[in-house]
């Protein structure tokens, strides 16, 4: 009797040793975001919006990580894939279900997914996609600053990228660092958050009484909380111009995680 108790007690104490190794195992594959507070681009009376700590990857979600999902989760694949969770194009440029061909690298970002196959490959990982606040929070972030948006400069190199075409082929990790030890949220792809079209529901500071129209070429600055952001216009234009089963060339994801999860 007082050996299976020793045993239990043990079984639990490695149990729970395994638990906080592989917490801590994933909390350092991770970039922490100490959370805070900033006003986004869309939001009445310029009302702040509070950002919790979270975690957040370091690098986009790439193609061999992608292809080693759809492997354990077949009902993804490229021809099994059901209209409701994903259009035609969905991994349009992989060669076949399982193989992405000679001109798709591995270490290039995953495009052509939809916002439902994003989801559950985060899911797979016990993680989540980032909110449109975290993504927007953590993308305020220069080399050196949390918050670089009063910079000119800085903007005006967001803002280049937009201009440059075909950068989402390049492998991930190629664009700069940011203070919170994460790469490429500007100049590679654009991605996919938990609540992309936010900007279209009530709720909160956001006000949905225009609709979606207001989020459209001219009238995409209506209620902006800065008309000079315009890198941050435009990708609050593109989100609120998809749907969750779009699957486009030039929009990836990654994933996060609460931070008091770990």
């Amino acid at each position: 009797m007082l050996n299976s108790k020793l045993n239990l007690v043990l079984l639990t104490a490695i149990w729970f040793l395994s638990q906080q190794f592989f917490a801590q195992e994933q909390k350092e594959d991770m970039a922490y975001v100490k959370g805070g507070s900033y006003i986004p681009l869309y939001g009445a009376d310029s009302v702040w919006v509070k950002v919790d700590d979270f975690l957040l990857d370091p690098y986009p979600v790439t193609n061999a990580e992608f292809l080693k999902f759809v492997h354990e989760n077949s009902e993804w694949k490229k021809s099994g894939i059901k209209k409701l969770f994903a259009d035609e194009r969905y991994l349009y440029n992989w060669k076949s279900d399982y193989s992405l061909g000679e001109n798709v690298s591995e270490k290039a970002p995953v495009t052509n997914v939809s916002w439902f196959a994003a989801k559950r490959f985060c899911e797979c990982q016990g993680k989540r996609l980032p909110t449109l606040d975290e993504w927007e929070y953590a993308a305020m972030a220069d080399e050196d600053t949390p918050d670089a948006r009063v910079k000119e400069s800085y903007n005006q190199k967001i803002l280049s990228w937009y201009e440059t075409p075909k950068t989402f082929e390049n492998n991930v990790g190629s664009t700069f660092k940011n203070y919170w030890g994460v790469y490429d949220l500007h100049g590679l792809v654009w991605e996919w958050t938990l609540d992309f079209n936010a900007v279209l529901l009530s709720g909160e500071s956001r006000n949905d009484s225009d609709t979606d129209r207001n989020l459209f070429c001219g009238s995409g600055s209506v209620g902006a909380t800065d008309l000079m952001n315009y890198a941050a216009l435009m990708r609050y234009a593109f989100r609120g111009s998809i749907k969750a089963r779009y699957s486009i060339k030039n929009l990836g994801f990654r994933c996060a995680r609460d931070a008091q999860s770990l």
